[in-house]
């Protein structure tokens, strides 16, 4: 009688471990997903300050430089692209896009001592740079995260569970793009 306590307490206790393994392997994936869900949205806030900055920086550089409407009308039509763009893949490009647009403003700015004066000009173009720092370093949680949750997957029990919560898609990491990448080019 005593030996048939014993097994049946082993082998309930290498249920309870199983069961726990288990509920733990279903609970990873989710809490992988949604830490790659807060860092994205970490990234959205900043791109939105970015964008909601852009119109006081432009407002301000339109009265020193009308002959640069042309990058001020882009800048503005990336901007509301960001605002349509529906996928994450979407917002990253025309994230990207914006970036490599702002640069060239920044660059034109340069070449106009009396913008560079302008004290409005100067707070914006610190809070826009504070941005840009910002918006690299939520980019850099996002990938991480993104790379811990694609890697788990990957892996033989990460990807069984992920499967079972439905989480088979490896998430998009938010890289650079080529034009984004060059040095951008002022003339006059």
């Amino acid at each position: 009688m005593k030996r048939i306590w014993i097994v049946l307490l082993v082998i309930l206790g290498a249920a309870v471990i199983f069961g726990g393994w288990f509920i733990k392997g279903l609970n990873t994936p989710v809490l992988l997903d949604e830490q790659a869900n807060n860092s994205w949205a970490q990234v959205e806030n900043q791109l939105q300050r970015r964008n909601d900055l852009i119109p006081n920086l432009v407002s301000t550089v339109r009265g020193y430089m009308e002959h640069e409407r042309a990058t001020f009308e882009k800048i503005t039509e990336l901007r509301s692209q960001w605002g349509r763009a529906a996928s994450t893949q979407e917002k990253i490009e025309s994230a990207n896009q914006i970036t490599n647009a702002l640069s060239r403003l920044l660059l034109v700015a340069e070449n106009y001592p009396e913008l560079k004066a302008n004290q409005n000009f100067l707070s914006l173009q610190a809070q826009l740079e504070g941005t840009e720092n910002r918006i690299a370093v939520e980019r850099m949680r996002y990938n991480n995260a993104v790379k811990t949750f694609n890697s788990y997957r990957r892996t033989i029990f990460g990807g069984f569970f992920c499967g079972l919560r439905g989480l088979n898609e490896p998430r998009v990491y938010f890289e650079v793009s080529e034009a984004v990448k060059e040095v951008p080019k002022v003339e006059f």
